[in-house]
């Protein structure tokens, strides 16, 4: 049989196996049940479920979605779940059994959720997204993409549902912590280092695993931040915004697409043919599979209705240009019928089937389906991975504010207060996509200035309240702990945490109360937990205000996966971190910058606004933006590209090697920077580009560069960006991208509110 013959091409290779295949047979690949009802525990034994069984019996099944996922929605648990060990032999009995009890014997695709690290129990938990954005770093982010995808293959996962490529309009949505920020060039860049990263220089290795840009496409302008609304997009905002980042990460080699649950101008993306098929096979070429979201055909049906029954969504999906379903279980029987009703031919079905074939054959499924546990045992959550994550975390938390110095602590401070809800709650730091975790694998803000602290001064702690509650019993023990030290750090924000069996937290001591009764959930972030304050949620802001009664300095840490609008904070607190969800070793990073071991570095990629009222609001808004509110103006509390450091940094001679170019020719801008301080930093050089004069209206300004530079006291640096077409095209009047002779700005600096700027004339020859 030639598809086994591994000197055959892939295309061969392909072919062969489906001219082979029975229309069931060719189905079954397009479907994918949960994986993790695939096997049970039976006393100490694992075994395959009769309900697999059967699945496979009927025709097959292509894909498995989270074999390995353990939260609250699978219902697994640290008891029930799976061992790093444990879960590369499961995957291994699953694969035996599709290979050696299946007429073909075709290995399955095992589909995994790997956000911000894979989502099974034992895995290392990086920041989330929205952190890593904010460290502007992508050689960083590539780093930890390839140790995601290591600890993933080695468990027998294949293919990962990240990078989430959305532009955020609104960061009311939920999903906010799940993205990189509100820029496309900037998320283009993160979305090209995951890529690269999960995917590796091969598929066809042991430590890669296939990279799905999602949500294709406008996820991230839904109206009114609301999960899964209407995108209001026209098509050359369409192409500019949203459309980019997938292009670039299409064309840096990316398998696989997931479509957004979205509807654009009245076409829902899971059914839009222009998108699936026009653009993205026939204009950018991408030849990997298209997936959509769990349950996004059957809302052709129920939600979107543009399809009278199921049978007819399906239809609609599979001729638009998807190839798979998540958690498709009716997926496959509705294909089934619609052939045989004549609403489908085998063709329709072999195109799909093709495209799933192929990226098994890439990834090298048929000739190494199995993994090996001892591998997987001592590879998941090792020492290196776990350095990477505090490194991470540690670039992604952004200085808002330090006032008179108070940052860096000194160890010997006396006595430090550790309040707030946030300050010592495993999963409140840890983002959504989070598995079940030991306690001891967390390094939480009070077990890092604990840490830090020993020897040197004493540590307190008390939550004072929780995220959500609006209980202030604990307010009392906090007060009494604070009113004895002599400084604060509140740690405060919101939490994504699903309900992971921990009951609540005892006010007075932190200690968490298991309990069978229902507890008020902190849960205010993530999917399907959009808000319409950007506030602090419960009592948060009336503990920080009983603090400040104190007159002691006030440090406020954020831990939270979107931004926070509190203007008393910004004006009474004496320094303000903005940390995400750092992840498991936050407390680490928190208090290596707290203490100075760590001069910050992060950077914000979204505008936080004075008051929810100004949004949407971007750095990047058209110049004709309106007139100001009567009770504020437009301009942001935090701008993009800001965050402040230990020490100071200062940009002179602004050059450009040619200050005229013709269209399609390029130049060298260059400027130095100095460390002016006497700390040594990290800073983050942004090159904007501003459009003086166009054909259609433009933003008053476009990230289109950046870069990280370490600097010594005294030292200095020149930082040099191209500029060449991809800096200054945009979407014309055509709908094409485009460069038109004129002037443009050409701006450098520290954000986008604190630029150098010099011009360069472009002619036509």
């Amino acid at each position: 049989m030639k598809f086994l013959d591994a000197s055959c091409s892939i295309d061969e290779r392909t072919v062969d196996l489906l001219e082979r295949m029975t229309l069931e047979e060719k189905i079954g690949q397009l479907v994918q049940p949960f994986g993790w009802q695939a096997y049970e525990r039976a006393e100490d034994k694992i075994q395959l479920t009769d309900a697999f069984k059967e699945a496979m019996a009927k025709g097959g099944v292509g894909s498995l979605y989270g074999v390995l996922r353990a939260d609250p929605w699978t219902g697994v648990t640290l008891e029930t779940g799976l061992t790093p060990r444990e879960g590369a032999e499961v995957t291994n009995l699953i694969q035996k059994y599709a290979i050696e009890q299946t007429r073909l014997g075709i290995p399955i695709l095992f589909g995994e959720e790997c956000s911000h690290g894979h989502m099974a129990i034992g895995s290392t938990v990086f920041p989330v997204p929205i952190g890593m954005g904010s460290t502007w770093n992508v050689e960083l982010f590539e780093q930890m993409c390839r140790a995601v995808a290591v600890e993933t293959r080695a468990q027998g996962g294949a293919a990962t549902y990240s990078p989430v490529l959305d532009v955020v309009r609104d960061p009311r949505w939920g999903r906010t912590e799940e993205t990189f920020g509100e820029d496309p060039y900037l998320i283009s860049e993160m979305g090209v280092a995951a890529v690269r990263g999960l995917q590796g220089d091969t598929l066809n290795s042991d430590e890669s695993i296939i990279a799905t840009l999602k949500h294709f496409v406008g996820y991230g302008a839904s109206e009114g931040g609301r999960n899964a609304a209407p995108a209001h997009l026209g098509p050359r905002e369409l192409k500019e915004k949203d459309l980019l980042p997938f292009e670039r990460a299409v064309a840096a080699g990316a398998r696989s697409i997931m479509t957004a649950y979205n509807e654009i101008d009245g076409v829902p993306c899971t059914s839009n043919q222009e998108l699936l098929t026009h653009v993205l096979r026939e204009q950018w070429g991408f030849e990997g599979f298209v997936i959509t979201d769990c349950g996004a055909i059957n809302m052709l049906h129920h939600g979107h209705q543009v399809a009278e029954s199921e049978e007819d969504a399906a239809c609609l999906a599979i001729r638009a240009g998807v190839d798979m379903e998540m958690s498709g279980d009716n997926f496959g029987k509705y294909l089934q019928l619609a052939v045989e009703h004549g609403k489908l031919s085998v063709s329709d079905i072999d195109k799909a089937v093709c495209r799933v074939l192929r990226m098994k054959f890439e990834l090298g499924l048929f000739e190494r389906p199995y993994v090996d546990p001892g591998h997987a045992e001592n590879t998941i959550g090792k020492a290196e991975h776990v350095e990477l994550a505090r490194t991470a975390a540690r670039e992604g938390v952004v200085l808002l504010k330090n006032s008179n110095h108070t940052l860096p602590l000194s160890r010997s401070l006396g006595r430090i207060a550790v309040v707030g809800p946030n300050a010592n709650n495993i999963y409140n730091q840890l983002g959504d996509y989070t598995s079940p975790q030991q306690r001891q694998q967390i390094v939480t803000v009070l077990d890092g200035v604990q840490q830090k602290c020993a020897g040197f001064s004493e540590v307190s702690y008390a939550p004072g309240c929780r995220i959500k509650d609006p209980s202030t019993e604990g307010f009392q023990t906090a007060m009494q702990y604070a009113a004895a030290a002599d400084m604060i750090i509140a740690v405060v924000g919101g939490s994504s945490a699903r309900d992971f069996g921990e009951g609540t937290i005892d006010l007075k001591t932190g200690a968490a109360v298991i309990t069978d009764q229902s507890v008020l959930s902190d849960m205010d972030c993530g999917e399907g937990f959009d808000r319409a304050e950007l506030g602090l949620s419960g009592v948060q802001l009336e503990l920080l205000k009983e603090l400040r009664t104190l007159g002691k300095p006030l440090v406020v840490v954020y831990m939270n996966g979107r931004p926070i609008i509190e203007p008393w904070v910004d004006e009474h607190a004496d320094a303000i971190l903005e940390a995400w969800y750092p992840g498991q070793e936050g407390g680490h990073a928190i208090a290596d910058i707290l203490f100075g071991d760590y001069n910050p570095s992060g950077r914000l990629t979204l505008s936080i606004p004075k008051h929810v009222g100004q949004l949407p609001i971007a750095y990047n808004m058209k110049r004709t933006k309106g007139k100001r509110y009567v009770e504020t103006d437009l301009n942001p509390q935090y701008p993009f590209g800001y965050g402040l450091s230990y020490t100071s940094f200062q940009y002179d001679n602004l050059r450009l090697e040619q200050s005229k170019i013709a269209c399609h020719e390029s130049t060298i801008v260059s400027v130095d920077v100095t460390n002016t301080g006497s700390m040594a930093g990290q800073e983050v050089v942004q090159l904007y580009v501003s459009d003086v004069a166009s054909s259609v209206t433009r933003p008053a300004k476009e990230l289109k560069g950046f870069c990280k530079i370490d600097l010594q006291p005294g030292e200095t640096k020149t930082a040099q960006f191209t500029i060449g077409d991809q800096e200054l095209q945009f979407v014309g009047p055509n709908l094409e991208w485009t460069v038109e002779p004129g002037e443009f700005h050409i701006m450098i600096g520290r954000h986008a509110e604190d630029l150098l700027q010099t011009s360069l004339n472009v002619v036509s020859k």
